[in-house]
């Protein structure tokens, strides 16, 4: 019987009580079911990272989803295990020789960071006023915005601590609440725009292969024979690729600890997945065809959708004003310098422009669109996978050196002058 008070969560029991792990576990999997299903009957227009963002958003907003749904799960604790095993077999989805190709991508990614930079100032020029108040009664000041956005709409979540900590350092909240908004929100706005994106740049490059300017990736014209790797047999199961792979992942968290942090896990992740592809250790594709991928796959997914739990109204319509300026004018530079950097590099400007989204959301949704695009163009598995061969390298690499890369290097100098 009811007391009266705040309603509480429709699957949940109240702040008290934990929701059932195997409820939410449940819960989680028939989201990501419907969201799969839409991607597919709309062939990757709405990807599935957009429909499970919204229903997480509304489920969230509206209390049908307790705000501990997807800590129950147990999925996030599962990917803060396994994300650096992911991004390790995305390491040997790339050959060496793709890698060094993909310098390009990485100029292209760097010039939207600073595109980014760039009109968030010129927005704080135009409306500065409007969004700041005196510095000597401590309210943010319009370039406390504007660093604040460029870390946040650049970078993902070591950006964003970067940001939270410069900003409670000196007392500006708003500053400290700003980039979690961003973070939280840049995943609706990315994740529909590089889908509807990519799918031109999959539909151009399917004309590409139809028209013999394009071949199928070698891995992928393998006959079935045994894998290419100097593994034993016992380290080829599941348990045992496991093994080898998580050692791979030691490696990089100590070398990240050794100099502390200068050379990122995730970075050391995804380069020693490229070595050890091309010294024959590890397999093209290394994870693939073994029992957990999938799951795994899901799990680090849900990372995406983890600050949707912890965001309130009144925090998005307080800072209405400085969101909606970050996002349109960060929009503009991330589109306009990726497209003439990228353009003068020899890409095209879908590919271009894609290359500048993965700022807004990085790994996995790198990966995910890629794979969507290839798949809702693609008639037949030789065309899916020569279109994927082009976009997903580009993407992967993108990724990192936006959100990885610049983006934390530019951040941690523009955060001291938070304040000042």
């Amino acid at each position: 019987m009811s007391t009266g008070g705040a309603a509480e969560p429709l699957l949940g029991s109240g702040s008290e009580a934990p929701m059932n792990p195997v409820l939410a576990f449940v819960v989680v999997m028939a989201v990501w079911t419907v969201s799969d299903l839409v991607a597919k009957k709309t062939k990757s227009l709405l990807s599935s990272l957009f429909v499970a963002s919204m229903i997480f958003l509304v489920g969230f907003l509206t209390g049908i989803f307790p705000e501990d749904l997807l800590q129950a799960s147990s999925l996030l604790a599962l990917a803060g295990v396994v994300v650096g095993f992911i991004i390790v077999h995305l390491g040997t989805m790339i050959s060496l020789d793709d890698f060094i190709k993909q310098w390009k991508t990485f100029l292209v990614g760097v010039a939207t960071v600073l595109g980014i930079g760039i009109m968030l100032y010129v927005a704080a020029l135009l409306f500065g006023g409007r969004i700041s108040g005196a510095a000597e009664d401590g309210y943010a000041q319009a370039l406390d915005f504007v660093i604040a956005g460029t870390g946040s709409l650049s970078g993902g979540a070591i950006s964003v601590l970067i940001i939270q900590e410069a900003a409670l350092g000196v007392g500006l909240t708003s500053i400290a609440i700003f980039p979690v908004l961003i973070a939280a929100l840049q995943g609706l706005i990315g994740f529909p725009l590089t889908s509807i994106i990519l799918k031109r740049e999959a539909n151009r490059l399917k004309g590409e292969y139809r028209a013999g300017n394009l071949v199928v990736p070698e891995e992928a014209t393998e006959d079935g024979g045994e894998p290419r790797t100097i593994l034993p047999p016992a380290l080829r199961t599941t348990a045992g690729t496991l093994l080898v792979v998580g050692i791979a992942v030691l490696v990089s968290l100590g070398i990240n600890n050794l100099t502390n942090g200068t050379l990122n896990t995730f970075v050391v992740a995804l380069v020693l997945g490229v070595a050890l592809r091309t010294l024959g250790v590890f397999k093209p594709s290394v994870l693939g065809g073994i029992d957990s991928l999938g799951l795994m796959m899901i799990a680090i997914m849900i990372l995406v959708f983890g600050p949707l739990a912890t965001i309130q109204p009144s925090d998005v319509t307080e800072l209405a004003l400085p969101l909606l300026l970050a996002f349109t004018f960060g929009l503009v530079g991330i589109a306009g310098f990726s497209a003439l950097v990228g353009k003068t590099l020899g890409y095209s400007v879908p590919m271009s422009v894609a290359i500048g989204l993965t700022s807004l959301y990085g790994f996995p949704g790198t990966m995910i669109l890629s794979q969507e695009a290839a798949r809702g163009a693609g008639e037949t598995p030789e065309e899916v996978a020569a279109i994927e061969g082009q976009i997903l390298p580009k993407m992967i690499v993108a990724g990192f050196s936006t959100v990885t890369i610049t983006s934390v290097v530019i951040t941690s100098i523009i955060a001291g002058r938070i304040g000042g």
